[in-house]
């Protein structure tokens, strides 16, 4: 792979359900909930033996929870840790903490990265969790600690306000949750979502040492380096197709979308409207792009 050269790897990481270590100190089990958004399933980690902290325990599957508290039985369940509240992430930690008396902790209640306008509609409201709430919402370098491994925060805001990733110091490595996963780009949705926030966190990431991410869905990350720089050159691409068609005399997000996203997936259109709905707020912040009144989806834009 050249430099900012991005190349996604779409090999399925394990069967639904089964638990399959992945490293010395981690676990795997995949929901059994594949999708345009969520690739093979999502992926849920334990870390640790013995004394063990599950991450991202997943959706409200019966049988995920079932195949989840099969792998950790005759263990103790210390923490469950979330890395942000969309329902494919959180809604199983109720049920994994009522059956082990673990402490859920990791990012706060779900909120957005900022308030609604008059009239718009959040898209994405019925595929976040407002039910969660932790017993310890944790902050940039707050530690939970067990025998033989440590996990750290990280304030990675961008695909959601509340979004958190955790270091493994021991093994090198960063559960990432969506911020950065290997099977494709992560999707940024307003107002839930922030481009500007979503590059900040890319950058923050850039200045770290970890040598592989485990992911929110999709196998690891391998070169993560590489791999986030790639990753921050692809959305300024996108930046510049998205300016280039504003000057070329498109001004709808549909208009942008077909030019811009030929070939695309129809069950991925929205996404990418989304995505470049996000887009356009970051431009409209830099002074780039102009619009009448508060942007929208629905919204004519223009070069500023």
């Amino acid at each position: 792979m050249m430099a900012d050269e991005l190349a996604f790897d779409i090999d399925p990481p394990a069967q639904s359900g089964e638990c399959v270590r992945v490293s010395p100190l981690v676990r795997r089990i995949v929901a059994n909930n594949p999708g345009a958004i969520t690739f093979t399933g999502t992926c849920t980690y334990i870390v640790g033996s013995g004394h063990v902290a599950i991450i991202d325990p997943g959706p409200d599957l019966p049988e995920h929870i079932d195949a989840l508290l099969d792998a950790v039985r005759g263990e103790t369940v210390t923490h469950v840790l979330v890395t942000h509240t969309h329902k494919d992430h959180s809604p199983a930690a109720r049920a994994i903490q009522a059956a082990t008396g673990a402490k859920l902790v990791g990012c706060g209640p779900h909120r957005s990265a900022r308030p609604l306008s008059i009239g718009e509609v959040n898209f994405l409201e019925a595929s976040s969790d407002k039910d969660y709430v932790p017993d310890q919402e944790l902050v940039e370098g707050d530690v939970i600690e067990g025998p033989g491994w440590r996990l750290e925060a990280l304030t990675t805001p961008g695909h959601m306000a509340n979004h958190l990733a955790f270091s493994l110091p021991e093994e090198n490595a960063l559960f990432s949750g969506d911020h950065v996963m290997a099977w494709s780009t992560t999707v940024i949705a307003p107002p839930d979502g922030s481009m500007g926030d979503f590059m900040a966190s890319l950058e923050k990431l850039r200045g770290r040492d970890e040598t592989l991410y485990w992911p929110g869905h999709g196998g690891p990350v391998r070169e993560p380096q590489r791999f986030v720089r790639a990753l921050a050159h692809h959305r300024r691409q996108r930046e510049v197709s998205i300016l280039n068609r504003l000057a070329a005399g498109d001004r709808t997000i549909p208009e942008i979308v077909a030019a811009i996203y030929q070939g695309l997936k129809p069950a991925l259109i929205g996404a990418a409207g989304l995505s470049v709905f996000a887009h356009l707020e970051d431009l409209i912040a830099k002074g780039q792009v102009a619009t009448e009144g508060l942007p929208s989806l629905d919204s004519e834009y223009r070069l500023a």
